[in-house]
């Protein structure tokens, strides 16, 4: 068994590594209010429900301009998309590297923006979406010309997205959506809001739920407002459908069958969230232990202290397992279906997400009084990751996919 990086990777993140110091450096290096001690404030439209400031959100759009215009927005894409058939092998090891970097616009935390993009819209559209839908949506989502926000959770429903209270009924050539939607992440942007409503069947039953594309400025489609959260800024809209009308053009995927666009979605982005998690980890990690070996306190170092090296020793024990099996939980991906490997990204997740809130913690102990304040990345580092143990699956529901594959719940 070889546990090498595959042999274009080290050259390929010294070429990144080059391009974020030439193009995306600098770029940050001009804006400075949006970063360090100042971020949240300055990225925050505080006046108008807490959502980006349309000047930081124009920054980010540069950013991902250069980074397209260099070859590395795209690479975890098919070539016919302009990409350069990325693995997720690839992806996994990049998203780590980046995010090993630290804190910066290279890999923003904030609304998960990086120079090498995640872009499970686009690989929902060509595997579910018709020829015409391809054509509209393909390049446009790409350039950002269309965007979807994900409207899946319910004010009564999350990880119980089986019970959705939100109902299509057909009428005529479409269909009336009428419900409400919870973390419509981006909605604020949006051109359209990818809708999940049930179509047929009883609560509780996978089958029976359709996904629509609706336009968010359909009569009937209102945001009320955006929930403020533990990370400023937010885009998490509260969503309200009434008798929404929407052609039969609209559904993504089978009718009865969203459920299967929907689990898409949330693969694609479990196994980079638990890359960027590990990468994150592993920064807080390094840092403590850095500052540890620098700070002298009753005349020697911090870092002769077991009770401050057998910590770290723990932490960097438990990083280097989740690489491994994020490394495995990648591979896999790249060999097998979604769903055959699921309890694999699940473990992966879930323990890298964990992980770096412990390392995150961690680094404030270390740092003492500094680590807590702002002045440090730490505080703002765990506030973002906290947010992976709730979203795309809480912790909870990866574990109970786990236990699902290993007592064979659900299987004849």
């Amino acid at each position: 068994m070889d546990f090498a990086l595959p042999e274009h990777l080290p050259g390929l993140l010294a070429e990144m590594d080059a391009f974020v110091d030439a193009e995306i450096k600098p770029l940050q290096d001009e804006h400075m209010q949006y970063f360090d001690h100042r971020r949240e404030y300055a990225r925050t439209d505080w006046e108008n429900g807490g959502v980006p400031q349309r000047a930081w959100e124009d920054l980010l759009d540069e950013m991902r301009r250069r980074a397209d215009a260099a070859g590395w927005l795209r690479y975890g894409l098919p070539s016919k998309f302009g990409g350069r058939d990325g693995t997720n092998l690839d992806m996994a090891i990049i998203r780590e590297h980046l995010a090993h970097k630290g804190l910066g616009l290279h890999n923003d935390l904030q609304d998960e923006s990086s120079i090498v993009g995640n872009f499970p819209q686009v690989i929902m559209m060509d595997r579910f979406g018709t020829d015409e839908q391809k054509k509209e949506w393909g390049e446009a989502l790409l350039t950002g010309e269309r965007s979807m926000a994900f409207g899946l959770s319910e004010p009564d429903h999350g990880s119980d997205a089986t019970w959705l209270e939100t109902t299509a009924v057909a009428d005529a050539d479409g269909w009336v959506i009428n419900g409400t939607k919870r973390w419509n992440t981006g909605v604020h942007r949006a051109t359209h809001d990818l809708v999940f409503a049930r179509t047929s069947g009883q609560a509780g039953s996978a089958t029976g739920i359709t996904a629509f594309l609706v336009p968010c400025d359909a009569p009937g489609f209102s945001v009320p407002f955006y929930w403020w959260t533990f990370n400023m800024p937010t885009d998490h809209g509260e969503v309200e459908l009434k008798d929404v009308r929407v052609p039969s053009t609209a559904v993504l995927g089978e009718v009865d069958h969203g459920l299967e666009v929907g689990q898409t979605f949330l693969h694609e982005n479990r196994i980079r969230q638990a890359a960027s998690s590990l990468g994150a980890a592993q920064y807080c990690i390094d840092r403590a232990a850095r500052y540890a070996s620098e700070r002298v306190v009753f005349g020697k170092p911090l870092s002769v202290n077991q009770a401050v090296q057998w910590p770290l020793v723990e932490l960097q024990t438990e990083a280097q397992m989740v690489r491994l099996l994020v490394y495995y939980a990648a591979w896999h991906l790249d060999r097998d279906h979604h769903m055959e490997v699921s309890d694999k990204v699940s473990m992966a997740n879930y323990r890298a997400n964990r992980l770096v809130c412990e390392a995150a913690d961690r680094a404030m102990q270390v740092h003492g009084g500094l680590g807590y304040s702002r002045h440090e990345p730490f505080e703002h580092i765990y506030r973002h990751h906290r947010r992976y143990r709730i979203t795309e699956g809480a912790e909870e529901i990866q574990i109970r996919r786990v236990a699902q594959r290993m007592f064979k719940f659900g299987r004849s």
